[in-house]
């Protein structure tokens, strides 16, 4: 079985891990390296992808500055989304040429591993048709009632919060770009953006849903395991520096970026 090395990188910027991602893809592309799977996290940080709306953003610039929040907008598909602390983002670098030439297939599959680790962990998640990511259900008031009303008499509906965002881009079938998944995020910066471009729909965290602490360090090697078992691939644990030994000479790329 193939590998799948696994890179930690830990507490990174985003436009570093952008340029990182960009050297990865190239030797990738030029087949220097195998499959590679990138895991951190980021500092606060909204990212646009090619299909998004800026107006999905809800704040002025000049707030997300007073903040600390950086803003890029990026090449990969999907609208608005948010990273930081307590959320572990994965960046696959795959030759799909070599697994499986499907975009469709892909995304799905990005789901399904989070689905089954969020599962190792008790809790039961799902897709929502026409919504990429990773969802779970809750119980919501129906609209109209009286929240002084007996609890009996309220009627509770079905709704979904969302767990894991993704957004992908591929170039010659080489993979970029990947997941973000809320292990312990502050859900309070969601509020900066219309997550996704889904109005009325609000993020949630495995923390949150456990109602006890979760490590990223808990999560990351549930993904991972089963990452590997549906691309095929057999996950292997690996230091930096053999990443960048592969990747030899460093060739800054430009990343887009505004604040």
């Amino acid at each position: 079985m193939k590998e799948l090395l696994v890179f930690d990188l830990g507490f990174m910027e985003y436009g570093a891990a952008w340029e990182l991602q960009m050297r990865v893809a190239a030797a990738r592309k030029a087949y220097a390296v195998p499959d590679i799977l990138l895991l951190c996290e980021h500092p606060h940080v909204i990212t646009l992808g090619r299909s998004g709306k800026r107006s999905n953003l809800r704040v002025p610039s000049e707030m997300l500055r007073q903040m600390g929040v950086s803003f890029f907008e990026t090449n990969r598909g999907g609208d608005i989304t948010y990273h930081g602390p307590g959320q572990l983002v994965g960046y696959p670098i795959l030759n799909l040429g070599e697994i499986r030439r499907d975009v469709a297939w892909y995304v799905r599959s990005l789901e399904e591993a989070m689905i089954r680790a969020t599962a190792d962990l008790g809790v039961t998640t799902r897709r929502v048709a026409g919504c990429t990511g990773v969802w779970v259900d809750v119980k919501a008031r129906s609209a109209g009632q009286n929240e002084a009303k007996e609890a009996k008499e309220v009627e509770e509906v079905k709704d979904e919060e969302k767990l894991a965002a993704i957004g992908v881009h591929l170039s010659r079938w080489v993979t970029s770009h990947g997941f973000a998944y809320n292990v312990s995020t502050d859900l309070r910066y969601f509020d900066l953006i219309v997550p996704c471009g889904i109005a009325g729909k609000r993020a949630t965290s495995l923390e949150k849903l456990l109602g006890r602490r979760v490590e990223i360090a808990e999560v990351a090697p549930r993904v991972a395991e089963h990452l590997g078992e549906i691309f095929g691939l057999a996950p292997r644990a690996c230091g930096r520096d053999l990443l960048e030994k592969a990747l030899g000479p460093r060739e800054v790329q430009p990343v887009a970026t505004t604040a």
